[in-house]
């Protein structure tokens, strides 16, 4: 049979009864802060503008600057195409090196930058244009 010496538990805290206390004072200190910005929402409701008609799109609206490229293609081309072209691109990328396998030469690789370089441009190009219009 175990003894267990006093002097080794004399500065400890039972966990159970403490921790449970600790945390229910907590709870009860956030419900309590959400019930009083509930009551201050409801009784000073702040009215900003007037509600979103989806119908009617003003015409100064843009997307940020990561979707200007995207959003200045659509004007040029069909929107099932232009929705389609992104997702296709990104899935070539990401499927290109397991088909192909052929040895790097230097005439692959040069082809590649150009592809590159001019894919950076078009998309430099079409973001500032999308900016600007």
């Amino acid at each position: 049979m175990a003894t267990t010496n006093p002097e080794t538990h004399k500065d400890t805290i039972p966990f159970y009864p403490d921790h449970l206390s600790t945390e229910v004072k907590v709870m009860l200190g956030i419900v309590v802060l959400a019930l009083l910005v509930g009551i201050l929402g409801m009784l000073f409701p702040v009215g900003l503008q007037p509600p979103a008609d989806p119908m009617d799109t003003p015409a100064h609206v843009k997307p940020e600057w990561y979707f200007l490229a995207l959003y200045q293609l659509l004007k040029f081309i069909p929107k099932t195409i232009g929705a389609l072209i992104p997702v296709l691109l990104v899935l070539v990328l990401a499927l290109w090196p397991f088909f192909d396998r052929k040895q790097d030469t230097k005439k692959a690789t040069r082809i590649r930058l150009i592809a590159v370089t001019a894919g950076l441009i078009l998309l430099i190009a079409l973001t500032i244009w999308g900016e600007v219009s």
